[in-house]
């Protein structure tokens, strides 16, 4: 009788030991402003494993990036991985690599001009770039181009796309400049975020440069994943979606796909981008930034692992991986991303990234310098062999909503075209605002203008609309406004300035309303 009392305290304490070692943080909590001291070759290692583990990242998602919209990509869907694809793409699709050059254009601004760069020089400096750009980023890019600057060319009333992905896609830089810096990292985000986003998609960019941040100085994922969260307001939509794939991923700990569709059943909702409300087509900031949440944290660390289900979650399934690689590199460095997946890398990492005079090289070089210079603005210094970094402790950001009171309800079909034969185009709506979708084209013989149409509602003057011909300096939308009064209202457009031989396609109308149409993710 002893001897089994005696076995069953030995049991019950050694459970309670059991409990008491796992309730201890794996990863070491710091205060704020504490000195942390790393190899200079160390933190080196760190910045090559970010700048590469996005390429790669980027590069394997490549052949899937919008192929599977609403769905996961089946583990029987083989994506293909050798020592010439990175080659490959840089050589054949070099536009693959649009989230890392759109990246190294603010890299160039801040090597030229010092950290201290305003703002208005960033939004110049990718407004007048060569490359093509979509979404947020060419909305504000039309805006830039017609006058509209920063902060104004990335709000939500000035840009449909503002809560889309395109700063979080490109915002990996601010955290490779700021080791352990969570807030200055965060800071940067805010300034260059708001050139093209606002709100959640603003938010996704600072929440990812606070995770390269973190895992400079952090080797717990779950940990990065959730410390970087602070710097997101609890109650924007970004902050609740990843709460909640956090949560899930603690109750589904070992099955990604389970966490997947509770995300797709509660967060595959589309509230503003004009190409994806009502579609299976996402490109949200938040729903994208759930799939890299859900590779990092299902990844456990393994780099392969990562990158993969990351990609097979869809959507944006080539910049998802890339942030996830990314960061991830960052954690455990250059060195230690497995060599299978290095495989290739030294065939481009010499070429210049297209529409850049940067290489993966010499960005490893700049990035170095501009985190050194980070460091010592903020209290940190180069001791001997040593980097002595400054920690921050996460502060949260001011809160923004962008389409807040407003509600899409439906899809009106236009199919009309504005040209020499067809000068006017009306319809009826009712709601409180509307987006009209379409572009300007001309004729293969005929140079690049700007076509004008005149926006007539209510029998009032309402807007004169720019719509240049040209890919490069396009308006993404033809016409948007959110403000009308709740009701019935007549929508005409009148062609002011279209020559024979160019046209303007109107598509759809999208129409919105003050009233809650009563879906529960609204």
């Amino acid at each position: 009788m002893k001897s089994s009392l005696f076995l069953t305290f030995i049991i019950a304490a050694s459970l309670w030991l059991n409990s008491c070692q796992k309730s201890q943080p794996s990863y070491e909590l710091y205060e704020e402003g504490q000195e942390i001291s790393i190899p200079k070759a160390k933190l080196q290692d760190k910045i090559k494993g970010g700048w590469a583990g996005q390429v790669i990242g980027c590069t394997y998602g490549g052949p899937t990036e919008f192929r599977f919209n609403g769905t996961m990509i089946g583990d029987h869907i083989p994506i293909p991985w050798d020592e010439n694809q990175m080659l490959w793409w840089y050589e054949n699709v070099p536009g693959l690599y649009d989230d890392v050059y759109m990246d190294l254009t603010f890299v160039d601004i801040f090597e030229k001009y010092g950290l201290d760069a305003p703002d208005s020089l960033h939004a110049l400096a990718f407004a007048h770039a060569e490359y093509q750009l979509w979404h947020a980023n060419q909305a504000a890019r039309y805006n830039i181009l017609n006058g509209m600057m920063p902060p104004a060319s990335g709000f939500w009333k000035n840009n449909p796309h503002s809560d889309d992905i395109d700063f979080q896609i490109e915002a990996d830089f601010a955290g490779l400049m700021a080791p352990g810096m969570v807030n200055a990292a965060a800071d940067i985000g805010n300034r260059i975020g708001h050139i093209m986003n606002y709100g959640d998609g603003v938010y996704g960019g600072i929440y990812v440069a606070a995770m390269y941040a973190l895992a400079f100085v952090h080797d717990d994922m779950e940990f990065i994943v959730e410390e970087a969260l602070k710097t997101i307001p609890k109650e924007s939509e970004f902050h609740q979606c990843i709460t909640d794939v956090i949560q899930w991923y603690r109750q589904y700990p070992d099955d990604w796909k389970r966490n997947w569709f509770e995300v797709q059943k509660k967060w595959s909702f589309d509230r503003g981008c004009p190409d994806g409300v009502f579609k299976a087509f996402n490109i949200d900031a938040k729903i994208n930034a759930a799939y890299i949440v859900i590779g990092l944290l299902y990844g456990k660390g393994d780099y392969g692992k990562t990158i993969d289900i990351a990609t097979r979650c869809g959507q944006d399934s080539d910049c998802n991986p890339a942030n996830a690689g990314g960061i991830l590199g960052t954690m455990i460095g250059y060195s230690n991303i497995p060599d299978y997946w290095k495989q290739g890398i030294d065939k481009v990492e010499d070429m210049n990234f297209k529409f850049t005079d940067m290489s993966l090289n010499k960005v490893y070089e700049v990035g170095m310098k501009h985190a050194l210079e980070m460091a010592s603005r903020n209290g940190g210094r180069v001791e001997g062999d040593n980097v002595v970094l400054p920690y921050q402790k996460p502060k949260t950001m001011p809160l923004e909503i962008g389409f807040e009171g407003i509600y899409p309800t439906r899809r009106m079909n236009l199919s009309k075209n504005l040209n020499t034969a067809n000068q006017e185009i009306a319809f009826k709506i009712k709601g409180k605002g509307l987006v009209i979708t379409g572009e300007a084209v001309k004729d293969a013989s005929k140079e690049h203008d700007n076509l004008l149409i005149n926006v007539w509602i209510d029998g009032k003057l309402h807007e004169e609309v720019k719509m240049p011909t040209s890919f490069q300096s396009r308006k993404h939308e033809i016409f948007w406004f959110y403000d009308l009064g709740e009701g019935e209202h007549e929508i005409r457009l009148e062609a002011k300035y279209i020559p024979q031989g160019y046209q303007v396609n109107v598509r759809e109308a999208l129409l919105y309303s003050s009233i809650n149409p009563g879906n529960q993710n609204y």
